[in-house]
């Protein structure tokens, strides 16, 4: 694989809490330091240079240094935004309103920001200023509901073209319960976000699904597990979205420390993987050639990815 083409991947570093900037080069530089909570998703509005991420809340278990969880989250977790310059820090969507919000997304065109709440089991929406908050879907009612990781909601993509949304349910940790779902990005007429017609369960019986993206150009559906590696956990996959669901499921990469961020690059054909090891991967997704970014190795546990062309 050639080095990396010009542009810039956006991650957050979970531990301790931060936005950093990796370079064409490998090199970084952190953006935006001593986030609260723990942060997880990312996704830069490139046009307007702000950077969007979810924070998971407090009491978040991540990796065996942190405390135990409590049974019941706090529920406060937020919706941010800055500017990449690190200005402007905004607090979108407050305590209590996100849940324990995971992987989100833009519609920067529609003026919509989505992303999945896992304690809370719902896929949610709101305008780009925090305003309208709304329930798409619900999986189960909290807190009764809270301890079947069966209905925790992680990974969001959207396929705006067809009108569709896609999300994970991870199921418990190498549990071999996840599935990969779709519906309308519109609730339809009459359904609520606990009844709706439209769910269609693509993928099930997954290691452990996190997070989505999509390649609009091939129909292709790349998803992060980081469950049992001895069941294809721990893993980069795809496989093509129909009309029927997703088909011709292949693992691209294998050997993840516990994988959770994934970015496509689609004029480079690339992806981008992150774990809590500290890892970012990148694969020819066309030849399946893999490197790592060495020198990114001694950052502290990985978790949202975005990445912005120059």
């Amino acid at each position: 694989m050639t080095s990396p083409a010009e542009g810039t991947l956006y991650v957050l570093q979970a531990r301790p809490p931060s936005i950093v900037a990796v370079g064409s080069d490998g090199n970084h530089l952190t953006i935006k330091a001593e986030l609260a909570g723990t942060p997880d998703g990312i996704k830069i509005d490139a046009a307007n240079r702000i950077a969007y991420w979810t924070n998971m809340g407090s009491g978040i278990h991540l990796l065996d240094s942190d405390p135990l969880p409590q049974p019941i989250p706090p529920n406060d977790g937020t919706i941010e935004c800055a500017n990449l310059d690190g200005t402007g820090h905004r607090v979108l969507v407050a305590s209590g309103l996100a849940g324990t919000p995971k992987e989100i997304v833009l519609d920067v065109e529609g003026g919509h920001l989505y992303w999945c709440d896992r304690e809370g089991m719902r896929v949610m929406r709101a305008r780009l200023d925090g305003s309208e908050v709304t329930e798409l879907v619900r999986t189960g009612n909290f807190p009764e509901d809270t301890e079947d990781a069966t209905r925790h909601c992680v990974g969001i993509a959207l396929d705006i073209p067809n009108k569709h949304l896609y999300w994970t349910q991870k199921g418990p940790p190498d549990g071999g319960l996840g599935r990969i779902f779709r519906a309308g990005i519109a609730l339809p007429a009459g359904a609520t976000a606990t009844q709706r017609p439209d769910i269609e369960c693509l993928l099930a019986d997954l290691p452990e699904p996190i997070d989505l993206d999509i390649d609009h150009q091939t129909h292709m559906l790349y998803w992060t597990d980081r469950g049992d590696d001895t069941h294809d956990g721990n893993s980069l996959n795809r496989g093509k979205i129909t009309a029927q669901g997703v088909s011709e499921r292949e693992v691209l990469i294998r050997g993840l420390k516990e994988g959770i961020g994934v970015s496509l690059d689609i004029e480079g054909r690339r992806a981008f993987v992150t774990d809590l090891a500290g890892n970012i991967r990148e694969i020819d997704i066309d030849t399946r050639q893999e490197t790592h970014f060495a020198t990114t190795t001694h950052l502290g546990a990985l978790t949202g990815i975005d990445y912005v062309a120059a």
